[in-house]
């Protein structure tokens, strides 16, 4: 585990704030948040702090050696083989492995190696940086401690959002910090740590419950109750922890571009890729889907090369048969949107309604098999959501034990929360200071939550 969060909050993030407030000049700021940063992926990840060293080595030598010598496309190459190398053996090598003992019937043993953490962000991160410097849009640094804290910075390396260094590459050598930019830091961690405490955790303990309860126990209502808990835990999930790293960033003079916009407002499935998880999609368009010909091609072409961005993409998200399918579940309707016109296209107000309700069922059934721990569930819980109509009463009770006050209070604030109510008041006088008191009291309640060692998983921690 990385640091508990109360360990991070109480004693850790304040020491690290003060100082760098303290310290003069920017390369004794940089030398504190690179100790920083190293110390907090040691602390749960002591052997694989040797990982991150090795992957930022050959990065920043391969970066060099690219602007340097004649031989770029072979440099770029082969850092493009290695870092896909270190993710496949550390992510991947038991899936791989395991499938080939399906498939032949042999019985190869598994090494079972413990994935490190946020491994697929940092790998990522750090190949954008080589393949912009062979592009020409970035320079190579020459001082490898500040590509280690580009690739490191604490905030977001075991979670995102991913990064370009030239997004930041001004600010790691000049940066300013000011209170207006510290105090909306802190009100955006507060509001990301609130997402993820009062409202994904709450969300998550109903999923988990019912997507780990006995066939037996579920039928229509607890299956479509878990299906609808756990799409909005993932969001409030992910989009709490990617609040809280831009909150931190504005902290100490980053800024981070945003990882969300509202996608569960979506009306198609191309556009509910352009809302979530952004930087991901962005870093699958300009890495791989422009270099595969994007929509240069024509429309069969155009779809393919969806279609393999999304196979990645689930791929990236974890090694197993779900996650394959579910990237592929995402493609398919991508290229449902492209052959079907009324799809997307803004229209009539009742056909935004239906196109809402598409693209959301479309998304729920695909977080179903996001969650499920084998594709036997996946389909068993889309069995029961759409046919499961029998009303036994230990399986509706099982669901109604689910439905508690504190459930109901956290559904309808997060309902609220997944649609942009904020942007139409956020230019009122009242609303900046109702925001930071609001901030600061669910600071302390979730800081009050998590002392009392309740449920507080990080679901893209093992990504």
């Amino acid at each position: 585990m990385v640091f508990s969060s109360m360990v991070f909050m109480c004693i850790f993030l304040p020491v690290v704030f003060i100082l760098h407030c303290i310290l003069p000049g920017i390369r004794l700021k940089n030398a504190l948040l690179l100790l920083a940063s190293v110390l907090f992926y040691a602390y749960g990840e002591p052997v694989y702090i040797i990982l991150l060293f090795v992957s930022t080595l050959l990065n920043y030598f391969c970066a060099c050696l690219i602007e340097s010598s004649k031989y770029k496309k072979v440099i770029l190459t082969l850092a493009v083989i290695c870092n896909l190398g270190i993710l496949i053996v550390f992510k991947y090598t038991d899936f791989i492995l395991g499938t080939v003992n399906t498939l032949t019937g042999l019985h190869l043993p598994l090494p079972q190696i413990r994935m490190p953490i946020g491994i697929s962000f940092f790998t990522f991160q750090a190949m954008s940086y080589v393949i912009d410097v062979y592009r020409g849009t970035t320079k190579a640094q020459k001082n490898y401690a500040k590509v280690l804290l580009y690739i490191s910075f604490f905030p977001q390396l075991i979670a995102g959002p991913i990064v370009k260094y030239h997004d930041i590459a001004q600010e790691i050598d000049n940066r300013t910090q000011s209170l207006e930019g510290v105090s909306l830091g802190i009100r955006r961690f507060s509001a990301g740590l609130c997402k993820k405490v009062l409202i994904s955790n709450t969300m998550g303990l109903v999923a988990d419950q019912l997507f780990g309860a006995s066939a037996g126990n579920i039928n229509a209502a607890g299956a479509w109750l878990g299906a609808i808990s756990y799409m909005l835990q993932i969001y409030f999930d992910f989009s709490g922890y990617s609040d809280m790293a831009i909150g931190l960033g504005w902290m100490f003079g980053f800024h981070f571009k945003e990882n969300f916009n509202y996608p569960y407002i979506s009306g198609s499935i191309r556009e509910f890729w352009r809302r979530w998880h952004i930087s991901l999609s962005g870093w699958f368009l300009e890495y791989l889907y422009i270099p595969l010909g994007g929509n240069r091609k024509g429309k069969f072409r155009t779809v393919v090369n969806k279609m393999i961005v999304f196979l990645c993409t689930g791929i990236w998200h974890g090694a197993a048969v779900n996650f394959l399918f579910w990237g592929i579940y995402h493609g398919c309707f991508l290229m449902l949107e492209e052959y079907v016109p009324w799809i997307g296209r803004k229209g009539s107000k009742l056909k935004a309604v239906f196109q809402h309700i598409y693209a959301l069922l479309v998304v729920c059934i695909g977080f179903v098999f996001f969650r499920a721990d084998t594709m036997s569930q996946g389909l068993f819980w889309i069995k029961e959501m759409f046919t499961g109509f029998t009303w036994n009463a230990a399986a509706m009770s099982f669901a109604v034990q689910q439905i508690t006050p504190v459930f109901l209070v956290t559904l309808a604030g997060a309902l609220i929360a997944c649609c942009p109510v904020i942007k139409t008041v956020n230019n009122k006088k009242w609303y900046a200071p109702f925001a930071y008191v609001c901030s600061l009291l669910g600071l302390v309640v979730c800081m009050l939550s998590l002392a009392s060692g309740t449920y507080n998983p990080f679901i893209y921690f093992r990504f």
